[in-house]
């Protein structure tokens, strides 16, 4: 498989590294609005260098387009992708609205073309853990889940880039951005979100956008959610995931199982040793084998022609979910996920 990576800043290096990592697959060609970040990301694997999104995506050999470029901007280059018979690999977002990811997924199926998303977090071994005690029933009946996201970002993080904190590329804050793949694991978790509450605020920062979010969450299943997201709370602090059922309660914070109680155990601690979980608080994702993990399922979903673990239908959803809480605090009362 040949990979063509979409983007030159700091995701796209660890796209590119999760790719080298993999036996048989090759990064063939890099574009990106920074030529010297870009031209730095390609002599890096020996890749073709482009600042022509044309060319770049007419490069031969060429299979798969790894796209980490600002969040606006997915949906616009995954179809220009598509349409040159690519099979598209999207960083989260897979865009910023569902108008413009319903667009993408449209034109992936129509070129006959995968579509997937770096939602990593799913495919985490503490993450597996927790989704199988959910299925398999372990935890009982669902009772009330609550994913909470208090991290801290500099002033800098946003004045430095032209992209974040903004409407037209960010598409949001601290929920948008930082807490997505909580969003998403919290609805991978508990299943359909029937109504949503929600606050949000710019509270620190000099930005357009949200830097403090809380929503309450309805379930179809008549579970309660709860989701904190921030980028305002100093010095910062390990994402942690409370999930429990009629049957216990497992906690993840940072990157552990650190509680695991469930009833009629006879494993001391109530449960079992920790599972660790890779850590994703820093802007610069120093292991890629998280989104290597992601990279091997979406080549083997091309060889077997089947769908990848995180396709665009369930990219979709945690931007229609962000969506409709951004609605809700607009409107100041509860909606249905789409009734924006």
């Amino acid at each position: 498989m040949h990979i063509g990576i979409l983007g030159g800043g700091n995701i796209s290096d660890t796209h590119a590294r999760a790719a080298a990592a993999i036996p048989g697959v090759t990064v063939a060609a890099c574009y990106g609005s920074n030529k010297e970040r870009t031209s730095q990301l390609a002599a890096r694997h020996n890749a073709a260098v482009y600042d022509d999104l044309e060319r770049f995506l007419s490069h031969k050999p060429m299979d798969i387009v790894a796209i980490g470029s600002p969040s606006g901007r997915h949906a616009e280059q995954g179809i220009a992708a598509a349409r040159h018979g690519l099979h598209v690999l999207s960083e989260k977002p897979l865009d910023i609205t569902t108008k413009r990811a319903d667009e993408l997924i449209d034109a992936c199926k129509a070129a006959g073309v995968k579509l997937g998303v770096f939602f990593q977090d799913r495919l985490r071994p503490a993450m597996a853990e927790l989704k199988r005690l959910v299925d398999d029933g372990a935890l009982g009946k669902p009772v009330m889940i609550a994913g909470r996201v208090r991290w801290y970002r500099p002033p800098d993080y946003y004045s430095s880039s032209k992209w974040r904190g903004t409407w037209a590329l960010d598409g949001g804050g601290a929920l948008m951005n930082q807490a997505i793949h909580t969003v998403d694991l919290v609805q991978w978790l508990f299943g359909p979100v029937s109504r949503v509450s929600a606050t949000v605020a710019t509270r620190l920062h000099d930005i357009e956008v949200e830097d403090t979010a809380a929503a309450v969450l309805d379930f179809t299943s008549g579970a309660i959610g709860v989701i904190e997201a921030t980028t305002s709370l100093f010095p910062g602090y390990p994402r942690r995931l409370e999930v429990t059922g009629s049957e216990g309660t497992v906690i993840v914070e940072g990157d552990t199982i650190v509680q695991r109680d469930l009833r009629g155990s006879t494993e001391p601690g109530g449960g079992g040793p920790a599972v660790r979980l890779e850590n994703v608080a820093s802007p610069v994702v120093s292991d890629a084998s998280a989104h290597q993990r992601v990279l091997e399922d979406f080549i083997a979903a091309i060889r077997d022609d089947r769908t990848p673990a995180t396709d665009g239908r369930e990219g979709r959803r945690s931007v229609e979910l962000i969506e409709t809480i951004y609605a809700a605090a607009r409107k100041g009362r509860a909606l249905a996920p789409g009734d924006v």
